[in-house]
């Protein structure tokens, strides 16, 4: 058996590739620049961009199973072409708020694609992705400060490793089609509480500095940031803040119970990335 692995070279789809590998699997994995991929040995790397279906010829020949990350605009084209070749599965590389009506919709003609398309599915929709942190790296490298709004705004951070091991295991096992996985780091934790869990990992003090919000918006705006995004994001922040909710177990169980690991902390990740912050 031959499972594809889309976005290969990116956070989770490195590690998605070492999980199949040492569950013994074939993999093949698609990646825009093969010679740059630096892929572990065994790995059957390929060139292709899902942005430019047209490049894809010959990427699904043989292929029984595919982790999707998710491209919108080009979803259906690609679905259509892994089918076509014979694909049965499909693993999505998904949101926690892909299928609600308040949060950015960039996951959602991803899951329609493959829903639509007749195949074999299963959706993996991490909460917040620890790597958003990575944000604060420059900061805390030269200042050793986090500045945000709504220091009080609570957060369920997913270790990248995790998500990919549920994706690994729902690609390899049986039993978990048509099914819509969200999951979640072990804690609740504040952003305050996290900017010390990074200054614990690299064994310094990183500060907290509280932002105006309305100041914050103005400044993430002209930065670039759609203005929509700003809005929603600083509304749950602001929500989180008021009403800071605890743990939400439903989500921090998937990966225990799919993988049979616990899931990895906030302080865990964060030791993990520690070079980035340092």
């Amino acid at each position: 058996m031959t499972i594809l692995v889309t976005g290969a070279t990116g956070a989770v789809g490195r590690l998605v590739v070492a999980e199949l590998l040492n569950a013994g699997q074939h993999v093949r994995a698609l990646t825009r620049t093969p010679a740059a991929a630096n892929l572990p040995d065994g790995v059957e790397v390929v060139g292709g961009d899902l942005e430019d279906p047209a490049s894809l010829e010959g990427v699904f020949d043989g292929v029984d199973r595919m982790y999707l990350f998710p491209i919108g605009r080009t979803a259906r084209e690609v679905v259509a072409a892994a089918k076509q070749t014979g694909v049965r599965r499909i693993v999505v590389l998904s949101g926690a708020m892909a299928g609600s009506d308040d949060g950015p919709g960039g996951y959602l003609p991803v899951e329609r694609a493959v829903e639509d398309s007749g195949l074999e599915w299963t959706h993996v929709r991490p909460g917040e992705f620890a790597l958003n942190w990575l944000g604060w790296a420059a900061a805390i490298k030269a200042e050793r400060v986090v500045r945000r709004p709504y220091g009080g705004a609570v957060t369920q951070p997913t270790h990248e490793a995790d998500v990919a091991a549920v994706a690994a295991t729902v690609l390899v096992e049986d039993g978990h089609a048509g099914r819509k996985y969200t999951l979640a780091g072990p804690e609740a934790l504040t952003t305050v509480a996290q900017a010390h869990a990074i200054g614990a990992a690299i064994g310094d003090e990183v500060r907290f500095e509280e932002l105006d919000p309305v100041e914050a918006r103005g400044q993430w705006i002209r930065d670039g940031y759609p203005e929509a995004f700003v809005d929603w994001i600083f509304m749950l922040w602001a929500e989180s803040a008021r009403h800071p909710e605890p743990v939400n177990e439903e989500w921090a169980s998937v990966v225990p119970r799919l993988t049979g690991r616990p899931a990895r902390t906030f302080a865990e990740w964060a030791t993990d990335h520690s070079a980035d912050f340092r």
